[in-house]
């Protein structure tokens, strides 16, 4: 039951997505209302919606060579909600305040605040001393790599669940008199961070998940074998299993 309100309540929410986000750049608005229609369709177990059909198609197409892009770009949804070190024991108004923000509430916070934050007005001198600048591209990578608020909670563990399996090649043939194996691989594991965060990592065939298919036979009497894929899987907030698979 409890699954079933979730679910519906996610789509609820989608539904308001258009008229509760305002941008000023319509394609701009379109790529934040994605992002946070994949954050909030994945948490529910991707309900059945056009909203988070659209979400996963748009999950899926991320990872479909080529380029292959992180299938959630949590930095893309300014969720914008204030950090409560006092976790409600329901977390599903959290995913609520995702979208629904106002000016009243706090700045959104990237790690819990021990005080209050003071403010200061700009002021642009023009007749001062040149003051240091920030290494370039340093506030860029503040606000495009990971998400806005605080999410290192369990109730975003279904964000770091998230697991991109991208298999450039894995090569296997006999070759040589004596029949000697030559396997070679190249793959790589992409993974999020406690904040959302994403970044890739060399990984192996062993390592990839029991969904996977297509390398069954790889390290058994050397059949041939030439593969190429991506394969990503995933939790949903209630820790329900899902996995997608491209082959190339």
């Amino acid at each position: 039951m409890l699954r079933t309100f979730r679910k519906y309540s996610i789509v609820a929410v989608l539904a308001l997505v258009g008229s509760s986000v305002g941008l000023a750049n319509r394609v701009q608005a379109q790529t934040y209302q994605i992002d946070c229609a994949i954050l909030l369709c994945l948490s529910g177990g991707w309900p059945a919606s056009v909203p988070c059909a659209r979400a996963r198609a748009e999950f899926i197409r991320r990872i479909t060579p080529w380029p292959i892009e992180p299938p959630l770009q949590i930095w893309r949804c300014p969720m914008g909600a204030s950090y409560d070190p006092v976790a409600p024991s329901d977390n599903r108004g959290r995913f609520y305040d995702i979208l629904f923000t106002n000016q009243d509430r706090p700045r959104p916070l990237l790690s819990p605040a021990t005080e209050p934050l003071s403010s200061e007005d700009a002021v642009l001198n023009l007749a001062g001393p040149k003051p240091n600048l920030l290494p370039e591209g340093f506030a860029l990578q503040l606000v495009q790599d990971r998400a806005d608020i605080d999410i290192s909670g369990p109730e975003f563990n279904f964000v770091r669940s998230i697991r991109v399996y991208d298999v450039r090649y894995a090569r296997q043939n006999e070759s040589g008199r004596d029949g000697d194996c030559n396997r070679s691989a190249t793959i790589y594991l992409g993974t999020y961070g406690t904040q959302g965060d994403f970044s890739w990592a060399r990984s192996a065939p062993a390592a990839l998940p029991e969904a996977h298919t297509g390398l069954e036979r790889w390290g058994y009497n050397c059949p041939s074998i030439y593969h190429r894929s991506v394969f990503v899987d995933w939790r949903d907030y209630e820790g329900n299993y899902g996995f997608e698979q491209v082959n190339y």
